[in-house]
């Protein structure tokens, strides 16, 4: 009989997010400070073996979906490595990675090799100046290199994550959209949340996905489709296209009543929510010398924390933690 993970509110939760690292090598102003330098130390990290064994636990418990993210999983070495242990593991059967995409080129075929199957790689914009200021210095180009590196080494599908902002990017959704149909990509559209300082800082620029898909809906023949994938987005399909268009909503509509994840931090602290504290500290438990069964009644403990919804609407101000340091 298989397992099955169960919150409190009866949502079934396969789905992890794992952080191998809270480090960057980009800068963008609504996820990171400008300075910032308060790193967990490569110690206080997960080990390989460590992750494996968490995700591994998780597997026997139900969970079939893993997402590999940071920060920039990229920045942190040997994550192709990672990834063909985790793609082995019994019940882990959809292995994804979200990357900037700044060192994607030389490691495309390495996560292709090592099971890594999904893709979803973060770009606001295709302006090379607007770029640099948005992401504190970073090349549109080695961005780009690396799209179309995955695309060659046959990652599928890959999936454009834009956070939409008033006055900053709204204007290029529709440029954005185009680039994704010439090049067989996904859009998925994400609304600004105020995670930490930097993210309640870009409040400012909140833009409401319900008026973006009014806007498209004029331009483009938009029909209800459905696609691939443990997360939150809600898909629309460019009639006589494969073109999808997903709507991230976690302000003007949120998704909570169908969450089915958890974020596995780098230093072992799973979280049960975006938006909320509850966590439950992980790494020295397995430092102790745990058996296998000991650690599955710890995550069965955890995931039973996992609030009803998020209060981003609410408490903007009790999401203190930057996304980085969360895992995306």
């Amino acid at each position: 009989m298989n397992k099955t993970l169960t919150d409190a509110f009866g949502r079934k939760i396969d789905y992890i997010r794992l952080s191998v690292t809270d480090r960057c090598d980009l800068r963008c102003f609504y996820c990171m400070p400008e300075g910032f330098k308060d790193f967990e130390t490569p110690e206080q990290w997960l080990s390989f073996d460590e992750i494996e064994r968490v995700i591994g636990a998780f597997g026997r418990l139900g969970v079939r979906r893993v997402r590999i993210t940071g920060g920039e999983p990229l920045v942190r070495k040997g994550v192709a490595e990672l990834a063909g242990r985790l793609h082995r593991l019994p019940g882990i059967d959809d292995l994804s990675l979200s990357t900037n995409a700044v060192q994607l080129a030389k490691h495309a075929r390495a996560l292709r090799e090592g099971g890594v199957s999904r893709l979803n790689v973060s770009l606001d914009t295709l302006n090379a100046e607007l770029f640099s200021r948005i992401t504190g210095g970073g090349k549109l180009n080695k961005v780009i290199d690396g799209l179309m590196a995955a695309r060659e080494a046959g990652l599928s599908p890959i999936k454009i994550n834009m956070v939409a902002m008033k006055g900053v990017n709204d204007g290029e959704i529709e440029a954005m959209l185009e680039f994704c149909m010439e090049h067989g990509f996904t859009l998925r559209l994400i609304e600004t949340m105020p995670m930490g300082t930097t993210g309640k800082a870009a409040l400012g620029q909140y833009l409401s996905l319900q008026e973006v898909g009014k806007r498209l809906g004029q331009r483009y023949n938009l029909v209800d489709a459905v696609m691939d994938g443990g997360g939150p987005a809600r898909y629309k399909k460019l009639a006589n296209s494969e073109t999808r268009i997903g709507f991230i909503t976690p302000m003007s509509q949120h998704f909570c009543e169908t969450c089915n994840r958890v974020r596995l931090s780098v230093d072992g602290t799973l979280y049960m929510c975006l938006g909320q504290e509850h966590n439950y500290p992980l790494r020295e438990l397995l430092r102790s010398g745990i058996s296998d069964e000991e650690l599955e009644q710890h995550l069965i403990r955890a995931i039973n924390l996992k609030p009803e919804r998020h209060e981003f609407d609410e408490k903007p101000e009790q999401s203190i933690r930057f996304m980085s340091m969360t895992g995306g």
